[in-house]
């Protein structure tokens, strides 16, 4: 199990040979993967967006893990200023060129020792849960159901927005475990 939960990400495209990257990131979870879920008018979303007309699918490369989130910056930072944004006849689709020196200044948290471990096996027995309740509703269960049924409901500044569940059904799907319908249910996958 990871340590530091951040990493440094780059996205490729695949009509090229060998594959060029296109974007470099950090982040944590999914973070590399969710910029195909959104498509806007920005020079890396009109790259994604060519990418997916020609039939073919973003290549996602993790170039490091086990990360602090200082590490991720530096790290994103010098990969950035040497493959060069295009707006500066580089590369990268990036919208900026973070300055390296200035990275421990954006660092905000602290983490404290054993956090992120606890923070992993809560999330272990979590998704768990999900997939046993999953497996025993054939049918599938919706986002609301897992929330509801499980005690994981958001009642956050008066809201019911239930992002919890709905990120623990996201990190199901990606491991492959669970898979999402056309009626917006989510079955489990038998292993």
């Amino acid at each position: 199990m990871a340590q530091n939960p951040f990493y440094v990400y780059a996205l490729k495209d695949p009509r090229e040979r060998p594959a060029k990257a296109f974007y470099i990131g950090k982040g944590t979870g999914n973070r590399a993967w969710e910029h195909q879920t959104v498509e806007d008018d920005s020079e890396k979303g009109l790259v994604i967006k060519a990418i997916h007309e020609s039939g073919h699918s973003v290549l996602h490369t993790v170039i490091t893990d086990n990360l602090n989130e200082e590490q991720a910056l530096k790290i994103e930072a010098e990969l950035i200023a040497a493959f060069g944004i295009r707006s500066r006849g580089g590369l990268l689709t990036n919208k900026i060129q973070p300055n390296p020196e200035t990275i421990t200044k954006k660092v905000r948290a602290n983490i404290p020792e054993g956090c992120y471990e606890k923070a992993q096996m809560g999330l272990g027995i979590l998704k768990s849960a999900i997939m046993e309740l999953a497996k025993a509703n054939p049918e599938g269960v919706k986002n609301s159901d897992a929330a509801k049924y499980l005690g994981l409901q958001s009642d956050y500044g008066g809201g019911s927005k239930d992002y919890l569940t709905y990120s623990l059904l996201g990190l199901l799907m990606k491991e492959g475990r669970i898979e999402r319908t056309e009626k917006r249910r989510h079955v489990a996958k038998s292993e």
